[in-house]
């Protein structure tokens, strides 16, 4: 007799968190996977919970999500709500006195995190999220858009930081990773966080 594997539990996944980009980065490839993750997730039926403004990648993903019907929710900071940073024609916002309130409140929120490419910030948003869920702080998984190979690199000083152990390799798959946002939301909805010491 056969023994079936189980299918892996799939996550109710109501709002994503997204950090990205305040520029819209060289050439147009960026910029069609910010449309491409904010209409998929509209269509998907998934909130976006990102930065609040219609700045760069960031405002491009709140007005692709809004064109195909989705919600997204808004969470900016005072300082950048007083130089008119806010999208105008958001379906939620908030105002938040800085960033560690901003990036709490929307953890908060989220179900899961999405980081496209961007700069210092996004990059920092994204590592305190996946180092909560490495601690056990908090159960939402985070993923990557490798739009045309930005990750990759990233991901190698992943690999360095396992080489040199300081970091176990079970953790590696700590990340999601995809070129394609149904690609990417896939794998969210079934993501296992590992469950290995954090120490080596």
């Amino acid at each position: 007799m056969s023994v079936e594997t189980p299918a892996a539990a799939t996550r109710t996944l109501k709002n994503i968190a997204i950090f990205c980009g305040s520029n819209t980065g060289l050439g147009d490839a960026f910029k069609d996977a910010a449309a491409q993750l904010g209409a998929t997730l509209a269509r998907r039926g998934i909130g976006i919970v990102y930065g609040g403004t219609h700045k760069g990648l960031m405002g491009i993903l709140a007005n692709a999500a809004l064109a195909e019907g989705g919600h997204v929710h808004g969470v900016i900071t005072r300082r950048l709500f007083e130089r008119d940073h806010l999208h105008p024609t958001l379906s939620l916002h908030e105002i938040v006195e800085g960033m560690r309130a901003r990036k709490e409140r929307m953890l908060t929120l989220a179900d899961a995190c999405i980081a496209l490419p961007g700069g210092i910030g996004t990059t920092e948003e994204f590592m305190e999220a996946w180092t909560l869920n490495q601690l056990g702080d908090i159960d939402k998984p985070v993923g990557l858009l490798n739009v045309g190979g930005y990750f990759d690199a990233f991901m190698a000083f992943v690999d360095t930081m396992i080489a040199q152990r300081f970091l176990p390799p079970e953790h590696r798959a700590g990340i999601a990773l995809a070129p394609d946002a149904d690609g990417l939301i896939d794998q969210l909805q079934v993501f296992r966080k590992p469950t290995v010491a954090k120490w080596l």
